[in-house]
């Protein structure tokens, strides 16, 4: 059997309050809101999903809201930065944009022949816009604040800080399918296959043995989702990582993709999710994140449910 990614589908990250979550990724990122639905596993808290015009696979930033979470800490163990494509010749004008909204980024030296801008969400996640010019197939979201020629087209890449290179490469490289493609100081890339197109390709992995261990909390990554075409491709995905001895969740429905989870070698959480059916499942297109949506299941509860979270307002 062999099962290769196609991609990252999404990121989850932890935040604190909501409203000032929504108003970063959706007014200073121009991203679009996809998504407002609840946490499945923890129904008092939201679960927001960004991404581009139809939430395509690959375009994904979600967060679980805590208002008053307590802060994290970004070390080893952890995906440390998301990474989203902008593209060429536009890190001027996002270094502008964010200027003139009061956000601190910087421009570091060029890395592995990228040109990078960091920036930190108001949580203190680490965020970067890199200049690419690779294939981009998505619609990116043109409702917002952003004009569409600088508009995010989706993730780059995750980075992982971990304090041993050679087991978390050993799983990148034999049970998920990726290859080292380059390396600069402490920093390993690796891609899925050369045949791949589209974005969420690339995972860095840092090797930093001294760094602190990290604890996921506000300002956080949570986990790290890849792609699976379809459900069958999924079993086949957990199968294979249940035959190299590592402990795979059952398929959990998430409504608009099913799940299965497990952890590489250094501790970072990692998913599988299936592309479909995607987040017009339940509202359509035009009329994506406007509403509250819950899964069948929770439905019932509908009215307890909104009485405990707290109030959002987002812009149509």
């Amino acid at each position: 059997m062999d099962v290769r990614p196609s991609g990252i589908h999404h990121v989850t990250a932890i935040a604190g309050d909501p409203q000032a979550n929504a108003d970063f990724y959706l007014n200073a990122l121009g991203m679009r809101l996809v998504k407002k639905t609840v946490n499945f596993d923890s129904p008092d808290t939201y679960h927001l999903y960004y991404g581009d015009r139809a939430g395509n696979p690959g375009t994904i930033m979600t967060f679980f809201p805590w208002p008053g979470a307590p802060k994290g800490r970004i070390g080893a163990g952890q995906a440390t930065t998301t990474s989203f494509s902008v593209p060429e010749g536009s890190i001027g004008w996002w270094q502008q944009h964010l200027a003139s909204l009061g956000i601190a980024a910087t421009r570091p030296a060029e890395r592995l022949e990228e040109d990078v801008l960091s920036l930190r969400d108001p949580d203190g996640l680490v965020i970067e816009l890199v200049a690419s010019a690779d294939f981009h197939d998505t619609d990116p979201w043109d409702g917002g604040r952003v004009p569409t020629e600088h508009a995010i087209r989706g993730i780059r890449a995750v980075t992982l800080t971990e304090h041993d290179l050679e087991r978390t490469a050993g799983m990148l490289n034999g049970k998920l399918g990726f290859r080292l493609a380059a390396e600069e100081g402490n920093r390993y890339r690796f891609h899925t296959d050369e045949a791949a197109a589209g974005v969420g390709t690339v995972v860095d992995v840092i090797a930093d043995p001294t760094a602190a261990r990290g604890l996921v909390a506000s300002g956080t990554v949570h986990h790290v989702a890849y792609r699976a075409p379809d459900q069958p491709t999924q079993v086949d995905w957990q199968q294979k990582l249940i035959g190299d001895g590592v402990n795979v969740t059952e398929i959990r429905d998430r409504s608009y993709f099913t799940s299965i989870y497990f952890r590489e070698p250094g501790g970072v959480l990692l998913e599988i999710a299936t592309d479909g059916p995607g987040f017009d499942y339940d509202e359509p297109l035009l009329k994506l994140g406007r509403s509250l949506k819950l899964p069948p299941w929770l439905e019932p509860n509908r009215a307890q449910i909104e009485n405990a979270l707290p109030q959002l307002k987002v812009e149509e």
